[in-house]
């Protein structure tokens, strides 16, 4: 084949004896060949698909306003795993509103885009989306006795396709009437409002009564299932002449509706304990027990793992091991207590 000249393309490549005008002559298909690749090279890369953005699917059980703290947990333990909403992950939340058919139906909604994980907070939240998904990986953000509910095989081989973290420590139920028996001295009857319909409720509620029983304190139950029970619960705490009450922290209802919950309280000037922070945040006397927002930040390291690969029924579950007193000194004086300075010491946080 004869040889031809590059100027017919508009190229004048030379040679480095370019002041004598010599001009490169190549090969045309040796040319051809060399164009082709140059053109091909940018063709692929752009034909590439792009990586795909992984989307999870978030069921808060109770209300946007309630689950705050635990949104912005969540999305902290995402930042600090490398993944940052709207970039390099897509959420899909969705708020229960604390009732039962609004939870499944948001449950129904995530299993139906087809998330590639979905993070489930609180037992109600937990049981929606089992029941409507055996195949999607679901994180356990906050459940109250995995095993004994049957999310999992046992906490150390879950064994399907639910995993994550459970809040259940019976041995606080103890804990919390010895505080309230330091704070009133001589205490003898106390009230605990729980949901018999929450597995991990039922357990707390069984080691409480043991705990009262071991001190010498009688218990007086009250069990709450539907918000608009609050007043006749509290108004027969009163009518049963506890000197105190002790609301079991595996109560999503009561959760969402702390600020109400708390309110009905004072106004009856009865001494308060609780299992999450966010009652004496809002009004309540004191709480004892794991930090709520802990779990959803931890959560995240679940998501990470099962999104690079790891499977739900391998990653034992986590249970808390670090508890927080919390003490309002402001709803103490209210109630004419006067907090001893040995627990104040031994307080996590006091609120003025």
């Amino acid at each position: 084949m004869d040889d031809y000249s590059l100027e017919g393309y508009g190229v004048d490549f030379r040679s480095a004896s370019e002041n004598q005008g010599e001009r490169v002559k190549v090969p045309r298909r040796q040319f051809l060949i060399a164009a082709g690749a140059l053109l091909a090279v940018p063709l692929a890369a752009k034909g590439q698909p792009a990586a795909k953005v992984p989307r999870i699917g978030v069921l808060y059980a109770g209300t946007r306003e309630a689950a705050a703290q635990n949104v912005d947990a969540f999305l902290q333990g995402l930042r600090e795993h490398g993944y940052l909403e709207g970039k390099n992950i897509v959420l899909e939340s969705r708020f229960g509103e604390g009732k039962v058919e609004r939870i499944a139906y948001a449950a129904g909604e995530l299993v139906r885009m087809k998330v590639d994980v979905i993070v489930a907070g609180t037992d109600p939240a937990i049981v929606a989306v089992k029941q409507q998904t055996q195949a999607i990986p679901i994180v356990m953000a906050n459940s109250t006795d995995p095993v004994g509910t049957g999310f999992v095989a046992s906490l150390a081989r879950p064994g399907g396709n639910i995993t994550g973290l459970s809040s259940f420590s019976p041995e606080l139920s103890g804990k919390r009437l010895e505080f309230l028996r330091q704070v009133i001295p001589g205490i003898s009857r106390v009230a605990i409002i729980w949901n018999p319909d929450v597995r991990g409720a039922l357990l707390d509620y069984r080691e409480t009564e043991i705990a009262a029983r071991s001190l010498g304190m009688q218990l007086q139950s009250v069990e709450v299932q539907r918000i608009d029970e609050l007043d006749r619960a509290v108004s027969a705490i009163k009518a049963g002449g506890a000197e105190a009450v002790i609301v079991s922290p595996l109560n999503p209802l009561l959760f969402s509706n702390a600020g109400e919950l708390v309110s009905l309280i004072q106004r009856n000037r009865l001494p308060s304990m609780f299992g999450a922070r966010r009652f004496p945040e809002v009004g309540g006397l004191m709480s004892y027990g794991a930090n709520a927002t802990e779990p959803w930040r931890r959560a995240a390291a679940y998501v990470d793992k099962i999104l690079k690969g790891a499977k739900p029924a391998e990653l034992a579950v986590e249970q808390p091991t670090k508890f927080e007193l919390v003490i309002n000194v402001k709803a103490a004086k209210v109630l004419g207590i006067r907090i001893p300075q040995s627990l104040l010491t031994r307080a996590d946080e006091v609120i003025q």
